[in-house]
């Protein structure tokens, strides 16, 4: 990953810029606290703030090491600073957190974009569940976005909990939810039923429900929730009930095999014309 990070940064930067960057990152290797918060602070300075620019090779190699990390559409400062916090000397494990953790205490939106960032990466995944957690709370967009879109780290280590209230968040927020790394694979029944909860709540309220929560709903439809489906079936709009199609065609519950059996959208479901990246672009 340095490597890859390091070219990437060199073919990005100015000399000047990549030659301060590589020194910055040689104090961070030897410990130097004061002059790597200086650093990580002055980044945006030093480096510029525009998109980076990456191959798909360089992309691919990227993820290679480091399943599920992508630098696509980050800007510049965010790479160097992630890779600035790669270089920190991490022997001493208290030493090591407590660095990063005071940068989080005084962090402002683009900083704190490119810890949350970082978390995939950084040494001891285990001390940075609780900072992950918190992230979910953030009311700011772009960090919130660090945390739950396109990002390996949750889905990995959060508790089902914390988990279920990333997932609430992003459709409360209006995230890209199928940005959310590992969604399926992790989506359990107290989430199916929180899901459920809060689309009765939405509709009660007159206001209409994301299409896209029912992704999390489908592996456990049944007598309890299979009326939802229904409904959309039914009376939704055109969008809803592509979804609560989609939701039957991947369902396993026999009522819900049957509803689209007797639905005109059963084929363009079963040959994948109608999909849940068509829905969200909707």
């Amino acid at each position: 990953m340095n490597p890859l990070l390091k070219g990437i940064l060199q073919a990005n930067l100015s000399p000047e810029a990549w030659s301060w960057l590589e020194q910055e990152g040689k104090f961070a290797a030897d410990g130097n606290i004061s002059r790597f918060n200086i650093s990580f602070v002055a980044m945006p300075r030093k480096t510029g703030k525009r998109s980076v620019e990456i191959s798909e090779s360089e992309a691919s190699a990227l993820q290679s090491q480091r399943k599920h990390f992508t630098i696509n559409e980050w800007s510049v400062d965010r790479v160097a600073r992630v890779w600035l916090l790669m270089q920190l000397d991490a022997r001493e494990k208290d030493k090591y957190q407590t660095a990063i953790e005071n940068l989080f205490l005084n962090a402002e939106m683009s900083e704190l974009v490119a810890l949350y960032s970082s978390l995939p990466v950084l040494a001891y995944p285990d001390l940075w569940i609780k900072r992950c957690a918190e992230g979910i709370r953030s009311n700011i967009g772009q960090v919130l976005e660090a945390v739950i879109c396109k990002n390996p780290f949750p889905a990995e280590y959060l508790d089902e909990s914390a988990w279920n209230q990333l997932v609430l968040k992003a459709i409360f927020t209006e995230k890209p939810v199928l940005d959310i790394i590992g969604l399926r694979e992790r989506t359990n029944a107290n989430l199916a039923k929180s899901l459920s909860d809060y689309a009765h709540e939405r509709w009660a309220a007159g206001r209409e429900v994301n299409p896209l929560l029912w992704i999390c709903v489908a592996p456990f439809l049944d007598d309890h929730n299979f009326s939802d489906i229904q409904r959309l079936l039914v009376n939704g709009t055109y969008t809803e009930r592509k979804a609560a199609a989609l939701v039957c065609h991947e369902s396993n519950f026999g009522p819900a095999k049957r509803l689209l059996m007797e639905s005109n959208l059963k084929e363009d479901v079963e040959s994948g014309k109608i999909a849940w990246t068509q829905i969200a672009s909707e």
